[in-house]
């Protein structure tokens, strides 16, 4: 999602929840996304996604991004769309893992555990770094009218 406030571009990242990221901020962020499910057309994945992750519908006209590689080697597709919300009433859905590690304690954690709407070069700071990409796309298909 992202939106134009005082004429200036501001993307909606999430960052990751768990122990794993807590008090972590640099290069963790991200776009929403997940996993695809067999046979799941790959827009249809992005909203649902979009939804879990952040408990807000994705609605709108959408802009389809290139594809990228994380250094994981994870691939991601992606798609923008304009849109607004509070990032304070984010509702993320969990998971469960062990913690702390050889504990046997089973936590259940959210899988966001905050959102917020970054200007470029905050977005640029805080994104995984292959989303950049992303980010510097979008803003020239906008500047291009779409």
């Amino acid at each position: 999602m992202y939106r134009v406030q005082e004429d200036e571009l501001e993307f909606l990242l999430v960052h990751p929840g768990g122990p794993l990221w807590e008090g972590k901020d640099a290069g963790i962020w991200s776009i929403p996304k997940g996993e695809i499910h067999p046979g799941e057309d790959l827009l249809e994945t992005a909203k649902r996604e979009f939804e879990e992750e952040l408990g807000f519908k994705a609605d709108g006209a959408f802009i389809q991004l290139n594809l990228i590689r994380q250094k994981s080697g994870k691939i991601v597709h992606a798609w923008a769309f304009a849109g607004d919300c509070d990032p304070s009433q984010t509702r993320s859905n969990t998971f469960s893992m062990e913690w702390p590690p050889h504990s046997g304690r089973t936590g259940t954690f959210p899988e966001v555990d905050r959102a917020a709407f970054f200007k470029f070069e905050q977005a640029k700071g805080r994104i995984n770094p292959a989303q950049v990409l992303l980010l510097e796309e979008l803003r020239q298909k906008l500047a291009q009218g779409g």
